[in-house]
Order: C-alpha cells, then sequence, then structure tokens
C-alpha cells in the first residue's frame, strides 16, 4: 500500500482557559509512524502557564509566533530559563522537564518536532506532567508521596489536589515567575532568524541551518533543522537526503506547490502547500518547491544532526559533475543537446529565481 504524504493540519488534543495544545496524528499522516517522527503545537494565551512535564521523546522546538519564558530543568537539575521570541529553536534532549509561559498580549505559539523511535507509540509525543489532574503524583497514594518528600498526609493531599488544571492553565497576573538569564539562552537556543545566513541567493531564498556547529544540543537530540525562506515565485531545486535522512517539514508562512518523486521515477506528491500544514518526505524520496506571490518560509527537522544534501539542479548538482560523453550517453542526445543543458544554471544553486 502506498503511504499518503499529502499535507495536514494539526488537531486539538487538549486546552482551556489557557491556550491549547494541538498534535498531528499518525492515524491521519501516516508517515509519522512510518518514520518515528512526532509533530505538536503548543499555543499559550495572556498568563498561560503550559505546566512543568517530561516527554518520551527528544524534540526541536521553534517558536512560530509571540514571546515568551521556557524554563528547562536538565537531567543534573539546573533549571535554565530563557527569554524566547519569534524564530527561536530550542534543542530538548531526552530528561530535560520544561514548562513555558506567556505574560505578552499576544498569543505564543510554539512547534514541536522531534524522534518518536523510542516513545510510547511510534509517531506521537507522550507527555508525563509533574502537576495537575493528570500529573505523575496523583498515582501513588499518599503514604508513598509523604514518605518521598517527607510531608504529613494534609499537607500532600494539598499539593497533589490544588491544581484543577490539566496541561495548561491560566495563572494570577500578579504571580511573578523567574526572570529570565542572558547566560542561560547561549547554548540552548538559536534564533534562525536572526542567525548569520548559510544560504542567500538574490531573489531566490535564504537559508539558515541549525548543526552541531551553531547549537551543539542538536547533537544530543540527534537531529538537524533549517528554517528557509523562499522569494515570491522561486524555486527550490529538486534534492534529496544522500545520508538516509528523513525531510518533516512545517510551512510558517505563505503558499506554493510541491512535488515528490520516489521509487521508479514515480510521482507520490503534487498539492498545494499553505501555512500551518505539516509534510514528510521519505529517505531518498526528491522534493522540490515553488512559491506563490507571496513567497513562502518553512522550518524543518532532518533525522540526523549534521544533515547531507545532494541536489539535482543548479551549480553544486550532480549533474554539474558528470562528464560530457557520460550525460550524452544517459540521456542518449546528441552533444549539442548536452551542451544546453550543461550551459544552464551555472550560477545558481538550490534556489532558482522566477522567470523573466
Amino acid at each position: 500500500m502506498e503511504l499518503d504524504l499529502t499535507p495536514k493540519l494539526a488537531k486539538k488534543i487538549y486546552g482551556g482557559d489557557g491556550g491549547a495544545y494541538h498534535a498531528w496524528c499518525p492515524s491521519e499522516l501516516p508517515m509519522l509512524r512510518e518514520g518515528n517522527i512526532g509533530a505538536a503545537k503548543l499555543s499559550l494565551e495572556k498568563n498561560g502557564f503550559a505546566l512543568p512535564r517530561y516527554s518520551d521523546s527528544a524534540k526541536v522546538a521553534y517558536v512560530l509566533q509571540g514571546s515568551g519564558v521556557a524554563g528547562i530543568v536538565l537531567p543534573e537539575k539546573e533549571e535554565k530559563v530563557l527569554a524566547i521570541k519569534k524564530g527561536d529553536a530550542i534543542a530538548l534532549p531526552f530528561g530535560v522537564v520544561t514548562w513555558w509561559y506567556n505574560k505578552e498580549d499576544a498569543d505564543l505559539v510554539v512547534l514541536f518536532l522531534g524522534d518518536t523511535a523510542k516513545a510510547h507509540k511510534a509517531g506521537s509525543f507522550t507527555d508525563f506532567f509533574l502537576t495537575g489532574t493528570n500529573g505523575i503524583f496523583t498515582g501513588f497514594s499518599t503514604e508513598f508521596v509523604g514518605r518521598a518528600w517527607d510531608l504529613d498526609e494534609g499537607v500532600v493531599q494539598s499539593l497533589v489536589g490544588s491544581q484543577k488544571g490539566n496541561g495548561i492553565v491560566k495563572l494570577d497576573p500578579s504571580l511573578k515567575m523567574p526572570e529570565p538569564k542572558k547566560e542561560h539562552y547561549d547554548g540552548m537556543a538559536l534564533n534562525c532568524e536572526e542567525a548569520p545566513l548559510d544560504v542567500d541567493i538574490k531573489k531566490g531564498g535564504k537559508v539558515v541551518v541549525l548543526n552541531t556547529k551553531n547549537l551543539p544540543l542538536v547533537g544530543e537530540v540527534g537531529l538537524g533543522a533549517d528554517l528557509v525562506r523562499l522569494d515570491g515565485k522561486a524555486m527550490c531545486s529538486p534534492g534529496f537526503s544522500c545520508d538516509s535522512a528523513l525531510q518533516v517539514t512545517y510551512i510558517v508562512r505563505g503558499s506554493g506547490r510541491v512535488q515528490v518523486v520516489g521509487v521508479d521515477g514515480k510521482r507520490v506528491l503534487e498539492t498545494t502547500i499553505k501555512a500551518g500544514d505539516l509534510f514528510i518526505v521519505p529517505r531518498f524520496f526528491v522534493v522540490s518547491k515553488i512559491a506563490n506571490d507571496e513567497g513562502m518560509d518553512w522550518f524543518s527537522i532532518i533525522t540526523t544532526p549534521n544533515p547531507i544534501f545532494t541536489h539535482l539542479a543548479g551549480r553544486t548538482s550532480v549533474w554539474k559533475a558528470l562528464s560530457p560523453q557520460v550525460l550524452q550517453a544517459a540521456f542518449n542526445v546528441p552533444p549539442e543537446v548536452e551542451g544546453k543543458f550543461t550551459s544552464k544554471r551555472k550560477g545558481e544553486e538550490i534556489f532558482f529565481p522566477p522567470p523573466n
């Protein structure tokens, strides 16, 4: 049975007064289960607080909109409090406990993409909450919790039972949350909209790649990532990951068209993509995108921390490395046709501006 690669929107899983948590379901996007990838979005309203939790998956978080505060408790039990804003990418290895808070008027929206190879369910994140109606300690008896925390029964019942929220709550504005520290941000996060560009092609597009060089922590997560900004009507060269990595793409802004070609030269996807869509390109399949008039931005994770791509058009394509005789034989064309082919795209790489 052929895999369905159709882009999908996230569905609400839970939420209330302070915000909502949405996720992409493997039942609707089978490539999540096939590729052992999880994808979700957290949206916090003003004074919204995502309760402390740990997860069964390593992830990369990406701030889609707004600003706020992220708390990350590392396995060595040090809490890092980060000021986060649109464009920030944050590496979240296994074992960290996180909380998220928004004190601004605009919603804070955070995308999570990660590896579910060790998760309870392939293609889904499972969060384990420390407090709330589904908190871990609601399952232990008062005796066990009291012994663990060295507290009497009354205090235990108050601590464990007072929080009536589930996952996300709205805090009283008068409550003072921890202040973020600049030194906590460094090494934990990178703003992809402000980082030095890895690719910048006039009227084509721009790329910032997240890897072990600019954010070493992604090595622990086991994922690479990039932010791509494709200009209006520009094209992204057909290409594939040549190191057996999956590419998971979330459309941040704009819209465009995508084609994916797989086994036996068969086109397995041709569709329009728009902001909010998520789609996955299988290993070794070739993908290309063309932006609509307004351009298109996307954030991708790649299932290796330092991915390697092969492009099939442009100055750096594999075609430019092959000798003329091989190209003539491979295409079964005379030298003059091969000459026209190799004379094109000598300047552009990866992105191609719109035709005049």
